[in-house]
């Protein structure tokens, strides 16, 4: 069995880089490198050659480079790698809590194990998300405590049927008949306290600090040892502030003979030394949510009396009588409890004793046994997901179920608020034209699909909204205060075009007369301006409005012409922009592109005209081939966007309404074509929302139901206003749609025509 690794490894110094050695060597039942093993480092630099690495390690990942963890994938794929195994903590991978570690594990191709090394009690939604995430690509994953598998259960909601708890291994600890640190003359008939690890203000140290005055008292031999250098991070950012306020302490209760400060990293040989050769281990760690403590572990393996803090690891692996426990920051009760140790020397050595049996299962030439065959299961039971032409290549059931909860949230009696922070409106925005017609659409759709109360409800405010920013000439302002004042004397042409099509789409699909009347008296009065319109992302706009209206009205002749119009100014535009290898509209793709080549098809579908949908078709293919790439959609970004000189697209921030865009254009051509590629390339444009995306986040918030505002270079907006929202909810319904269409399709049991036009 070959095996991939990803983890820090060494010679960099960091505990998981420790351990992922000790584990693949112990995998491999040698002391030495199985031939069989591939290491992919993680290098905490831009420098690929900051470690001077052995030649285990066949690639490294720079933390903050995105696209090495896609080419580390892709190296591991087209190795002869059976399995991967992955450390996690959230320190050590790049972007926002190490979300850049998501395109890795989805884009393998091998059955993934992770190990996880932090549970947090309390993550915040990105923690939350990223290690549900890795679960859901994960064949197993291994945590090291029991509290661990209740966390992932109750806090994350993670199937624990695929957790295993393997606990953390140490080395086989066999010291020598003379203990070299006891013979030290700077120890030399002394009792030794000892911590050891990487040192920060939650190890607690001033805890033991304060119990020394005591417990010197009663034995003045007494030497208390921290070992180990200050954490890189904190050292970098303050220097040696704590071990330095730490000096201060032990000086002003008069101990600073009896505390010595070893600020050097050692290796497992010396470590071994000093945890056979300490009277007692102590652990006054300050926070109760650690996981996992491999300082622990290696006590408990090296047969120590440890005396700890009851944090979680600390209380399960410390329990029937292998450790002592003393309540956080209580030095009064750390002091008693030394005190009665080393007055009674047989309840230390029976300390002692239980920890070392204890240990002797720990010990990495056992625990490497229960990893390989863990491995091999995970192996033979892996298989990968084919899907043939006769299945749905939507399915409803990994859907969210459709909620209007945000959409009401974001709607008072004046309209929809634009924005909101978090999943709460901000009020302070006020609202805008361009939501409020995408609200009216999103209303339509869901009282005609389900007859939704809430809806209908819902239609009549973002109907009056509209209204009430139309000017006397028919025109439209955009924007309005909280307080109801006008912000513009004139909207845009995106928001005419907007307004445009939702009232095209009321006509075409209102619930009663009432609305629909109300809706064509906007809309006529609107009609003088289409041919004014001049930008063309308000003629495309305009364009499916109109195709709304005239399948209602296939009869008015001078819609239909200013239909043709606005039709022929779009395909103008790509007729002077086309070249060889630029299919587009204009010199750059910027934002909502979808909507150029989804105007052209319903222009089509309403007049026939073929060139629009040659040039539909066309541009649509243009628009994929620079998008959807390996295998999901990569929007334009906005930061940026993608031009014609050949230069490379913008990869953030990537936005709700792009998205939905593509999931309409390619309905669109799967009703004109009924070809079931668009049904695919539909389907993985949908995905985008659900974490099918550059950085494997979902953007879809079960919590709240709303959709964050876009996609950033380090994770997900998690502002959820009214524009990428509504633009989750009608590609969801469109998706649903779709999927009606392919049931018809497959089973040929029902008309072939959609239940509701989307578009």
């Amino acid at each position: 069995m070959k095996l991939a690794y990803l983890s820090t490894y060494g010679p960099r110094l960091c505990g998981l880089a420790t351990f992922n050695k000790n584990l693949l060597d112990a995998i491999a039942g040698t002391n030495k490198v199985s031939e069989n093993s591939i290491v992919i480092g993680l290098n905490d630099s831009d420098n690929l050659h900051q470690y001077d690495y052995s030649d285990e390690v066949k690639f490294v990942i720079r933390q903050e480079n995105q696209k090495d963890y896609i080419r580390a994938a892709n190296y591991i794929n087209a190795s002869l790698a059976d399995a991967v195994v992955m450390e996690h903590e959230y320190g050590i991978y790049g972007g926002q809590s190490g979300v850049y570690v998501l395109p890795f594990v989805a884009r393998l191709k091998k059955p993934l194990t992770v190990i996880l090394h932090t549970v947090l009690n309390k993550p915040d939604h990105m923690q939350l998300t990223i290690l549900r995430e890795i679960a859901r690509y994960a064949s197993r994953v291994i945590v090291m405590s029991k509290k661990a598998v209740e966390l992932l259960d109750d806090i994350y909601g993670i199937d624990t049927s695929n957790v295993s708890i393997i606990e953390h291994g140490v080395p086989d600890f066999e010291g020598g008949q003379i203990n070299l640190i006891k013979k030290a003359p700077q120890f030399k008939d002394k009792k030794i306290l000892l911590t050891f690890g990487l040192i920060g203000r939650s190890k607690g140290l001033e805890t033991m600090i304060k119990a020394l005055p005591a417990i010197v008292e009663k034995h003045p031999d007494v030497v208390y040892v921290v070992l180990g250098n200050t954490h890189p991070t904190i050292l970098k950012n303050v220097g040696e502030e704590y071990r330095d306020s730490l000096k201060k302490l032990s000086k002003k209760l008069g101990v600073e003979d009896n505390l010595v400060f070893l600020n050097k990293f050692v290796t497992e040989e010396e470590l071994m030394e000093y945890l056979t050769g300490c009277d007692i281990y102590v652990t006054p760690y300050l926070n109760e949510e650690q996981i996992t403590s491999g300082t622990l572990s290696y006590a408990i393996g090296a047969g120590a009396a440890v005396v700890s803090t009851p944090y979680w690891h600390a209380s399960e692996l410390l329990s029937n009588n292998r450790g002592v426990l003393f309540d956080f920051k209580d030095h009064n009760e750390l002091a008693r409890v030394v005190n009665n140790l080393f007055d009674e020397p047989s309840r230390l050595n029976e300390l002692k004793s239980n920890a070392y049996e204890y240990g002797l299962n720990l010990r990495w030439s056992k625990i490497g046994k229960v990893y390989h065959s863990l491995l091999e299961d995970v192996v033979y039971n892996y298989t990968s997901v084919n899907y043939t032409r006769d299945t749905f290549i939507i399915d409803p059931e990994m859907m969210p179920t459709f909620d209007l909860a945000h959409i009401s949230r974001l709607t008072d009696d004046t309209g929809i608020v634009q924005h909101a922070k978090y999943g709460i409106p901000n009020l302070k925005e006020g609202y805008c034209l361009d939501d409020n017609s995408r609200a009216l659409i999103l209303a339509t759709i869901a009282f005609k699909l389900n007859k939704s109360k809430t809806a209908l409800s819902l239609l009549p405010v973002y109907l009056s909204y509209i209204q009430y920013m139309q000017l006397e000439d028919g025109n439209f302002r955009n924007f309005l205060s909280f307080s109801r004042n006008y912000l513009d004397e004139v909207g845009t042409e995106d928001s005419f075009g907007r307004t445009i099509w939702s009232l095209g789409f009321l006509i075409n699909n209102s619930p009663n007369n009432s609305y629909k009347e109300f809706a064509k008296e906007l809309f006529y009065k609107a009609i003088p301006h289409f041919e004014k319109l001049e930008h063309l992302h308000g003629i495309a706009n305009t364009m499916v409005g109109i195709s709304n209206y005239l399948r209602w009205n296939k009869n008015d002749e001078y819609v239909r012409e200013q239909f043709d119009r606005l039709a022929t100014k779009l395909k103008d535009a790509y007729k002077n922009e086309k070249t060889n290898d630029w299919l587009w509209f204009k010199e750059k793709m910027t934002y909502d592109n979808g909507i150029f080549p989804l105007a052209l098809l319903c222009h089509y579908e309403v007049t026939e005209v073929h060139d629009s949908l040659t040039i539909g078709l066309e541009t649509m293919d243009f628009l994929t081939s620079k998008t959807v790439t390996d295998g999901y959609l990569n929007p334009v970004g906005n930061d940026g966007w993608l031009f014609k000189d050949g230069s490379a697209a913008a990869l953030y921030d990537q936005q709700a309404i792009e998205t939905m865009a593509m999931v309409l254009m390619y309905y669109k051509a799967y009703l004109i074509t009924k070809d079931r590629k668009q049904l695919q390339l539909m389907n993985l444009s949908y995905q985008w929302f659900m974490g099918e995306n550059s950085l494997n986040l979902p953007l879809y918030d079960y919590e709240t139901k709303g959709c964050g505002d876009g996609l950033k270079i380090d994770g997900v907006n998690r502002n959820q206003g009214a524009e990428s929202t509504l633009a989750y909810w009608i590609s969801h319904v469109c998706i649903l749609e779709a999927h009606a269409m392919e049931y018809q399709l497959l089973n040929k049991k029902l008309p072939e025509k959609p239940v509701l036009t989307v578009v």
